[in-house]
């Protein structure tokens, strides 16, 4: 069992259903670890650290079928952790084929205890809990230790432990609180404590060695062959058709744009909708970028109108998400009859998107929130969707868009999502409501901008709440909104923490907000982690 710490998201997805489970994979990389999802809050992280040794890796649910692993042609398995007991009544256990297949295998923490009680060994509730920083010793050599020192700093996150191995394997390392810490027999191999995790400072070096040493992977899933590989893919899925492409002039469909519109050309329509719900300046910038930089036959629609008056009313953010999605297919169904035929939806959809929105990779995991272009598209869309960034986290969209040649501009923008300014209004979107959170917001950019943080923070913005606090201004009572501030640090938005910013500066940002916005009159600074919030209040 894995106990459950602070500071990883636990959520996976699955495909949604408006595309073929395959039709955007980069190009099936030529060697593919599978990481199965037990529903541990490290699963994507896991995956991260295999991207990060370029070799392309999937989240999987624990109880995915061999004949959609075997497409994948994947040369090892990793077994992720997960909250629960294997010795519970129906606690997730090992598919058969994972042995069957004869791959390679990594089990973490869970994974490990679950390897073990397949294959005969005890796994016992342990005595005492082991959560946190421990110090291990490597009894025995393996190739999974190679070049690592006899002693490691680890991070341990369970509460069972084994208490004898199965047949034939051998213990390789030990801790205070944990007798077997490591295990192996032949390429199977299983670790206690999670080598993924930045507190395990050598971690990455023992998923190296499982990576190119135990399952004789060559890393050369690149940002370049990726590209490579994409256009191809993009080419031959395309043909003659034509693409529509849903550009917010964020990053994610910025990239999309720019790498599409390399494998086809004017064969790809980049649609921008101003739905009324952006931050200051960005309409200006996209069609400055897009349109006469990078010479695409940008089409500029301004549907604000038409978004507020879908959200009158609404004050619950899945179904503001819901409306905003399906709002968003409809304004491209009609820029599709006027400029089409098309026969593609193009969207800069990220891992982390299809991850956070989902029915559940992992049925051991649970579902957030939707996604505007994952969960909120309708039933009833008339497009195949085409996602080239699907399978990608944040920081190798950001990599690829600069081999591309997109500006620092477009590839340095911190995330903004979808539904924009409207998940930063918690309860009901009005006109009035946009254009205060929207300048808010602008401050808080312009502050943070101005001190030089912008780079070490993940998403720094402001959100406009539906409470009403006392105040004073100039001799008179104020009675008006407050709004809440949220600056956070993050590697891909799976987990993040919030950022420490001078006090100095809350207080420029607060002075200016309170004197600067009509309707305003408090400002709080949000202190809390993901998880347990998420990043975006709504």
């Amino acid at each position: 069992m894995e106990t459950t710490p602070t500071s990883e998201s636990d959520t996976t997805t699955q495909r949604a259903d408006h595309a073929p489970a395959l039709a955007d994979r980069p190009a099936l990389a030529t060697e593919t670890v599978v990481v199965l999802d037990f529903g541990s809050q490290y699963s994507q992280l896991i995956a991260r650290r295999v991207r990060e040794s370029n070799v392309y890796c999937e989240l999987l649910p624990y109880d995915v079928p061999w004949n959609e692993v075997a497409r994948l042609r994947p040369r090892g398995v990793i077994l992720s952790g997960g909250p629960s007991s294997v010795y519970e009544p129906g606690a997730p256990q090992l598919p058969d084929w994972v042995l069957e297949s004869g791959l390679p295998v990594l089990g973490i923490c869970y994974g490990m205890q679950l390897l073990a009680h397949a294959l005969g060994g005890v796994v016992e509730p342990a005595p005492e809990r082991e959560y946190g920083p421990a110090t291990i010793e490597v009894l025995e050599p393996h190739p999974i230790f190679a070049g690592l020192p006899e002693r490691l700093d680890v991070w341990m996150s369970h509460g069972d432990r084994i208490t004898a191995l199965p047949a034939g394997f051998v213990p390789l390392a030990r801790s205070a609180n944990s007798p077997y810490a490591a295990m192996a027999r032949g390429h199977l191999i299983g670790l206690q404590f999670h080598p993924e995790v930045a507190h395990t400072p050598l971690g990455r070096v023992l998923l190296r060695n499982f990576l190119y040493d135990v399952c004789g992977c060559a890393g050369d899933w690149t940002p370049e062959s990726f590209i490579e590989s994409s256009i191809a893919a993009i080419r031959e899925r395309v043909g003659i058709d034509r693409v529509l492409l849903a550009l917010s002039g964020g990053v994610d469909s910025s990239v999309a744009a720019a790498l599409i519109h390399r494998a086809i050309g004017d064969q790809l329509t980049p649609v921008f909708v101003d739905t009324g719900l952006l931050r200051e300046g960005e309409p200006e910038t996209i069609k400055e970028v897009f349109g006469r930089h990078f010479k695409m036959p940008l089409v500029a629609i301004d549907a604000e109108e038409r978004f507020l008056a879908r959200l009158r009313g609404v004050v619950d953010p899945e179904e503001k998400r819901r409306i905003i999605g399906e709002e968003f297919v409809r304004v491209f169904e009609a820029a599709a009859a006027e400029h089409g035929p098309f026969r593609f939806l193009a969207q800069g959809t990220l891992y982390p998107d299809v991850i956070e929105s989902a029915t559940a990779v992992s049925k051991a995991a649970a579902k957030i929130k939707t996604h505007h272009n994952v969960g909120g598209l309708p039933a009833d869309l008339r497009f195949e969707l085409l996602e080239p960034l699907r399978f990608l986290f944040k920081d190798e969209v950001r990599t690829i868009g600069r081999l591309l040649g997109l500006p620092e501009e477009i590839v340095q923008r911190q995330p903004f999502p979808g539904p924009g300014l409207a998940v930063r209004i918690v309860g009901e979107v009005t006109p009035e409501a946009v254009a205060t959170v929207r300048r808010a917001d602008a401050i808080v950019r312009q502050e943070v901008e101005a001190a030089g943080l912008s780079a070490e923070l993940w998403q720094f913005f402001a959100v406009l709440l539906p409470i009403r606090t006392t105040g004073v201004m100039g001799d008179y009572r104020t009675y008006a909104r407050v709004c809440a501030i949220r600056a956070v640090t993050s590697e891909d938005a799976m987990t993040a923490d919030w950022a420490r910013l001078p006090h100095e500066l809350l207080a420029r940002i607060s002075n200016r907000i309170v004197n600067e916005v009509p309707g305003i009159n408090r400002v709080v600074y949000d202190v809390t982690s993901k998880p347990p919030a998420t990043i975006e209040w709504e």
